[in-house]
């Protein structure tokens, strides 16, 4: 809570180079599980303008509203107008090698890596399958992190804490 009362809503970033499946959908289900205690916002360092259809098709199965997902630039966060974060995670190896943008208000910073579903070659059964597979992975870290005391003054754990995530084995994430 606020000094006025008011619940802190956390700004959460979610990056990969094409925004286009792993980062939407991560920002889809902050939205959800963060049940109005987390803002979730995606983008990538070179995004593919577009979102990919089987992210879409399986976040509309999921009931996830998807209307405002699109494929953005990182450097929409970057500006004056951006809203502030609180977290920023790199979903995908290449954008965690790459130099992220000084996000304003320094928010922590972890890396979460997932396999690309949209680099997945096989039937069409097996890549909605690839992709429902990174849907659970991403939302069973998703749930991690929201229950985590975020208000502690031991910053420093808290961080520790979200690297803990990323490194998690799939089957414990």
């Amino acid at each position: 809570m606020s000094a006025s009362g008011e619940r802190q809503i956390y700004n959460v970033l979610f990056l990969c180079t094409g925004n286009s499946a792993r980062s939407v959908m991560a920002e889809a289900i902050v939205n959800r599980v963060g049940q109005g205690r987390f803002r979730g916002y995606s983008a990538g360092s070179h995004p593919t303008g577009r979102v990919n259809p089987y992210a879409l098709d399986l976040l509309r199965s999921l009931d996830h509203p998807t209307g405002e997902l699109h494929s953005k630039s990182w450097d929409v966060f970057g500006g004056p107008q951006a809203p502030q974060m609180d977290f920023v995670f790199t979903v995908c190896d290449n954008a965690a090698g790459e130099v992220c943008p000084i996000w304003p208000g320094h928010p922590m910073v972890a890396h979460w890596p997932f396999p690309d579903p949209a680099a997945f070659e096989g039937t069409e059964a097996e890549k909605r399958q690839a992709f429902a597979d990174v849907y659970g992975r991403i939302r069973n870290r998703v749930e991690i992190f929201v229950n985590l005391p975020l208000a502690t003054p031991d910053k420093m754990s808290l961080q520790q804490r979200l690297k803990d995530i990323g490194a998690a084995q799939p089957e414990n994430a």
